[in-house]
């Protein structure tokens, strides 16, 4: 009775989460030796361990206790094997009895792991899209694993890594556990793919690479906006007559945002305000004074709405004056110099004369005739 207590203890010690360690008397010169130290073994795979029971003086009485299995003996050496492990708890213990009536004894840990049947990712207690702003909790669901307490689950958002988390327990049985992360969503959370990653992290006796099992993906939706490229009152937009003018009143949203314009009454009557096919730009191909005024657009996405103010400030266009003037003063001056020009030629090249000079120029000019 005593033996089987002792043995139910240690056990009991033994198998708590991941550290599992030997034991055995503090009064043993000698401890039986478990090889390997340390199994860790799938459940439904066989295993097998061997014990040296004791050395040198070997006429005590000896022998292994185990929960499962079959022993062979050879000499002091002890062999335990089991052809399908399926004993959650299964550590066999290996001992020897003193000539004083002491026990030694060392346990061997098993770990009995299970990987885990399933791993699930969603939002809990939410269905449908998302609102920006808000927080949401994801929850990662795995099922059936055993140690859970060797347990670490990773949560994803695309390639980035978001939380590392571990598991507290001390049961060796499979559970089904979940994991839950608090997200705050924004817009560019529309369309990111979230997901769960499960790994049984088992030590350097278990399984390389540790088992690793993936959740599905989930696309999150999510409502956002209207977000305005250009927002409040804007400074006075300051254009010349007869330029063109485009005011640009687009917004990104969730779902796609709706535009309304408020314009200058002036403006409605003419048909030179022009529309693009979201209604989100106004192009004025030639500015004049009746467009002078405020444009407002009004920018809506569901139940939110916002607003976008372009005053527009149109200014005379005096370069046709410009031109006019130069060209009227070019003519003036040409006619001015025009007119001096044959004044001083008529006044200087020709002269002022009358018929009676010329008949005594020839008078004067007369050549004698000759006998």
């Amino acid at each position: 009775m005593l033996f089987h207590f002792i043995l139910m203890v240690v056990s009991l010690m033994t198998f708590l989460h991941n550290h599992h360690v030997s034991g055995s008397d503090a009064n043993c010169a000698y401890k039986p030796v478990f090889t390997p130290s340390r199994l860790v073994v799938k459940y439904g795979d066989p295993t097998s361990a061997t014990c040296v029971a004791c050395v040198g003086v070997c006429n005590k009485h000896f022998g292994l206790e185990k929960p499962v299995g079959d022993v062979t003996v050879n000499g002091t050496t002890l062999s335990w094997t089991v052809g399908r492990l399926t004993e959650w708890n299964a550590s066999p213990m290996c001992f020897y009895n003193t000539e004083s009536g002491d026990q030694c004894f060392t346990v061997l840990p098993v770990t009995v792991y299970q990987p885990p049947e399933n791993v699930s990712i969603s939002f809990e207690n939410h269905a449908g899209p998302m609102f920006e702003h808000n927080q949401y909790t994801l929850e990662c669901t795995v099922e059936n694993v055993a140690p859970a307490g060797n347990l670490t689950v990773t949560f994803f958002r695309g390639r980035t890594e978001l939380s590392r988390q571990e598991y507290n327990s001390k049961q060796d049985k499979p559970e089904n556990v979940s994991f839950p992360l608090n997200v705050n969503v924004s817009k560019e959370d529309d369309g990111a793919q979230y997901w769960c990653e499960a790994k049984l992290e088992l030590g350097p006796e278990g399984p390389q690479p540790p088992p690793v099992v993936t959740s599905e993906r989930i696309t999150a939706t999510v409502h956002y906006g209207p977000h305005l490229q250009k927002t409040g009152n804007l400074e006075p937009i300051k254009i010349t007559e007869g330029q063109s003018l485009q005011l640009n009143c687009s917004a990104v949203g969730n779902p796609s945002p709706s535009y309304v314009w408020t314009i200058p009454p002036d403006s409605q009557s003419y048909h030179s305000v022009v529309f693009d096919a979201s209604f989100s730009v106004v192009t004025i191909k030639s500015v004049g004074f009746e467009h002078k005024g405020q444009y407002t657009c009004h920018v809506s996405s569901e139940d939110r709405t916002e607003s976008v103010t372009f005053t527009v400030d149109v200014q005379g266009n005096i370069i046709p004056y410009i031109i006019l003037g130069v060209v009227i003063a070019a003519v003036v001056i040409i006619v001015i110099v025009v007119m001096v020009y044959f004044g001083y030629y008529r006044h200087n090249r020709m002269g002022q004369y009358n018929l009676k000079d010329v008949f005594r120029l020839h008078k004067r000019q007369a050549v004698p005739l000759e006998a």
